[in-house]
C-alpha cells in the first residue's frame, strides 16, 4: 500500500509560525466523540483502555476530550482510537480495502481529508482508528503498536 510510504510535507514556516504563537496549550487538545456501545462491547473497551501502549508511533499518550475510557489519543495531531465503534457498512463491500497488521485485521478507509481510518476486524469489538493527514507518512507504525493491546484485551470474533 503505497499510500503509506510517502512522506507527506510540512506547512510553510511562516503557515506554522502563525499556528504555533496562535494556539494556546489550551485550544490543541485533540476532540473525539465517545461511542456508546452495550455493557458486553465496553467491557472490553474498557480492558483495552487498560492494555494500551504509552506511545505510539513515537508520541506520548495525550488522550482526546471528553474524558472516556472509550477513546485514547497519542501525539499532535493526534492518533486517536475509539473502542465500541459501529460496524462500518463498508465492511459488507467484498471490495473494501484491509490489511492485516501483527495478527490484527483492519478495514482501511481513506477520507475526504486524507486522513486514514482503520477499523478492526473478527474482534468482538470494533476499535476504530484514525490517522491524521499530517501523520500518515509513518505507515502502519500505530497499528503495529496497537496490534498487542487488540489482541490481549478484544478477543477473536465476530462483534454484536
Amino acid at each position: 500500500m503505497n499510500f503509506f510510504r510517502h512522506r507527506l510535507t510540512g506547512l510553510p514556516v511562516l503557515a506554522l509560525l502563525i499556528t504555533v504563537v496562535g494556539c494556546s496549550s489550551a485550544d490543541d487538545g485533540a476532540r473525539a466523540a465517545v461511542p456508546s456501545p452495550g455493557a458486553k462491547v465496553a467491557g472490553l473497551c474498557r480492558k483495552l483502555d487498560k492494555v494500551l501502549p504509552a506511545k505510539v508511533d513515537g508520541q506520548g499518550r495525550r488522550d482526546p476530550e471528553p474524558a472516556s475510557a472509550l477513546t485514547a489519543g497519542w501525539g499532535n495531531p493526534a492518533i486517536i482510537l475509539r473502542c465500541g465503534v459501529p460496524r462500518p457498512a463498508q465492511m459488507s463491500d467484498p471490495e473494501a480495502d484491509g490489511v492485516e497488521v501483527d495478527g490484527v485485521g483492519w478495514l482501511l478507509q481513506k477520507q475526504q481529508d486524507g486522513s486514514f481510518h482503520f477499523t478492526t476486524t473478527l474482534r468482538k469489538a470494533y476499535a476504530e482508528v484514525t490517522i491524521p493527514v499530517g501523520r500518515t507518512g509513518d505507515g502502519m507504525a500505530p497499528l503495529v503498536d496497537l496490534a498487542p493491546a487488540v489482541k490481549k484485551a478484544i478477543p477473536t470474533g465476530i462483534a454484536d
